[in-house]
Order: structure tokens, then sequence, then C-alpha cells
């Protein structure tokens, strides 16, 4: 049924749906912190907020992430969802070519790394 609908449901709207429920309700372990949908939801306001305002980004856009595995990257795709962009997930391991062959496969306006990379 959630295929059937016009538009279709996405992951966005379903974290938004739990997040509206259960805001208390543990969503992410990492290392010693624990994240509830509320703490996950805010924090991806914000960062949809500060993307939009500094940045510029607008629905349509294709944004490159290059982050390592960590709560920050999923606020990231969340935020980005909710602008309504497209994320293109680069593996933060790539180096050299491989990395220059996402980024141009992706297409994307803008990338977002972490100071290490």
């Amino acid at each position: 049924r959630r295929f059937a609908r016009s538009p279709p449901e996405t992951l966005l709207d379903v974290f938004l749906l739990h997040a509206r429920r259960r805001p208390q309700q543990p969503l992410l372990r990492f290392q010693d912190q624990l994240y509830t949908y509320e703490d996950v939801d805010l924090r991806s306001n914000r960062a949809a907020w500060a993307l939009r305002r500094r940045l510029g980004l607008r629905p349509g856009a294709t944004v490159a992430v290059f982050l390592p595995n960590s709560p920050t990257y999923v606020w990231t795709w969340l935020a980005l969802a909710k602008l309504g962009c497209a994320m293109a997930c680069v593996n933060s391991n790539a180096r050299g070519r491989a990395v220059r062959h996402a980024l141009e496969a992706a297409g994307a306006t803008l990338v977002l790394a972490s100071p290490g990379e």
C-alpha cells in the first residue's frame, strides 16, 4: 500500500512519523552516546537550516557527502532530504581517482566533508 501512494511514502516520512509518535525513544547508539528520535530530528533541522541559509541549498540540488560513519552522517542525510536535495554518498575510504570519479558521476553542486577528509 505504501508504494501505491502518490506521491510514495519516503524514508523521511517514516522517520518524521516515528519522531512525532515516540520522540524519546532511542534511535542511534554510537560509542557511548545515545540519540533519540527527537535529538536526531532537531539536529537534522539545524543542519538543514545551516545548509540552506549559509550555502544556499535549494530543492533539486545534488550534494556529495564524504563523511565517515558517525551520527553526523544520519542527520546530514535527513537534513538534505528535508531540503529536497539528492545525496550522493561517497565512500570516506576512497582516495584519488576513485573519489574524482564518484564526484564526477554524481554531478554534485556541493561536497560536504569532515575536516579530516
